[in-house]
C-alpha cells in the first residue's frame, strides 16, 4: 500500500511540473523500440510506461481529468519538461516508422488534447525558428521605421540640392 501511495504522490508530482503530457498505447512495441523512443525524447521529456488506475487517481489529484476515458490497455505517458513542439514532432516520427506506438490523447496548457491535437502540435514550428521569425518581423518593423523618419529628411536635402543647382544655373 505504501509502493502505491508513494508511485501516486510522485506521479501527481509529474503531473503538476510538466508543461505538457502526452498518453499513449505502447502494445507490440519491444523493450528496444521503447528505449529508442525514450532516448529520442530525453532532452525535453521523461517517457515511462504508468499503470492505468494509479495514473487515474495522480491526474485527478493533479486536477487533470482528460485521461479518465483513455487509460486502458498498456499506457505510456510522456511528461514533458521542455519543448512541448519538440516531443510531438519526434512521438509522430516514431509513430510513423512504429505504428504499434498510438498518442491517444494529452494535456498542454491546461487544456486537453485530442490525438489530432497532438498532430497541429507537431505541425507547429519549433520554437527556435518562430522566435527567428518573430525577430525577422521586429527588425523589418524597425527598418521600415527607420526609413520613414529619413525620407523626409532626404527629400528635404534633395529639394535644396535642386534650389542650389537651379540658383547656380542661373547665375551663370
Amino acid at each position: 500500500m505504501a509502493n502505491k501511495e508513494a508511485a501516486v504522490a510522485e506521479l501527481s508530482n509529474l503531473f503538476e511540473t510538466s508543461n505538457a503530457v502526452l498518453l499513449t498505447e505502447y502494445r507490440g512495441l519491444t523493450v528496444s523500440q521503447l528505449k529508442t523512443l525514450r532516448r529520442s525524447i530525453s532532452e525535453h521529456a521523461t517517457y515511462a510506461v504508468v499503470k492505468n488506475t494509479l495514473t487515474k487517481i495522480a491526474a485527478n489529484n493533479a486536477g487533470i481529468t482528460a485521461f479518465d476515458e483513455s487509460l486502458a490497455g498498456p499506457s505510456a505517458i510522456a511528461f514533458v519538461h521542455g519543448d512541448p513542439v519538440a516531443v510531438a514532432k519526434e512521438m509522430r516520427a516514431f509513430a510513423k516508422a512504429n505504428p504499434a506506438l498510438v498518442v491517444k490523447n494529452g494535456f498542454f496548457d491546461g487544456n486537453p488534447l485530442t490525438a489530432d491535437d497532438v498532430n497541429k502540435l507537431a505541425d507547429l514550428e519549433s520554437r527556435e525558428v518562430l522566435l527567428a521569425k518573430l525577430a525577422g518581423a521586429f527588425k523589418a518593423s524597425l527598418f521600415g521605421a527607420a526609413y520613414m523618419f529619413n525620407a523626409p529628411l532626404a527629400q528635404a536635402v534633395r529639394t535644396v540640392e535642386a534650389l542650389r543647382a537651379k540658383q547656380e544655373s542661373a547665375a551663370e
